[in-house]
């Protein structure tokens, strides 16, 4: 099997971090394709077809934020993780809304940035479930990984779905953020659980928000997640 493909997005005027991530992930044994531009992202993205991107937001002819729309929209497959200096929790937002499975903030840590990769590359274990899943007006097809909100259908990124799949095999109890981020993400998951905050007010709008009684999403303080039965 082909070593996974990772394309880097990284300014030139941050040569430093796109070098040592282009030697660190090569030394890992993944095959690594670096560019400075979104345009050449683009390109990239439709040449190479990588399996997993890490996109800086700062970019010289344009807004990373577009960029993840774009590449989402070319490569709905391809994992999105964002690796920036912007840390205000409105540009986490406006990143994962925009496609990005996650959300890294400069200077990071390379073991656990490293640590994260394996944990987005590595395929979820078990056979899925051909069942469609039903609480209240939610519908869910895990074969189609298709979602439904009466008769709308969601638009809902990859972990968007597998969290809210999870949610309703769980309706009703209490589903903690370490089971969560295990079956969510990994079991081996390493470093911090705010993308886990972030994924489920992104999926609460997606519902309707809070006021709605038959999509409400309570947070359980020190424990995890419940999604209310109707």
């Amino acid at each position: 099997m082909a070593a996974p493909h990772i394309l880097v997005v990284e300014d030139e005027d941050d040569e430093p971090i796109g070098r040592s991530l282009e030697d660190a992930l090569a030394a890992q044994g993944y095959r690594v394709t670096w560019v400075t531009t979104a345009a050449a992202a683009d390109i990239a993205t439709d040449r190479e077809r990588p399996d997993l991107a890490l996109v800086d937001l700062g970019l010289p002819d344009a807004d990373g934020v577009n960029l993840c729309r774009r590449i989402r929209a070319r490569r709905p497959t391809t994992t999105v993780v964002i690796v920036t200096a912007r840390s205000d929790e409105i540009d986490v937002v406006l990143g994962l809304d925009a496609g990005a499975d996650d959300y890294v903030t400069k200077p990071f840590r390379l073991t656990e940035l490293l640590a994260r990769i394996r944990a987005h590359l590595r395929r979820p274990h078990g056979e899925p479930s051909h069942d469609r899943l039903v609480v209240g007006h939610l519908t869910l097809d895990p074969e189609a990984r298709r979602a439904w909100l009466d008769d709308r259908e969601l638009e809902l990124r990859a972990k968007e779905f597998d969290l809210l799949a999870l949610l309703m095999a769980q309706a009703g109890r209490a589903v903690t953020r370490g089971r969560i981020m295990a079956e969510v993400w990994d079991e081996h998951w390493f470093g911090p659980t705010k993308t886990l905050d972030m994924h489920i007010s992104a999926l609460r709008r997606k519902l309707g928000g809070q006021d709605e009684a038959y999509a409400t999403i309570t947070t359980l303080r020190g424990v995890g997640y419940r999604l209310e039965l109707p």
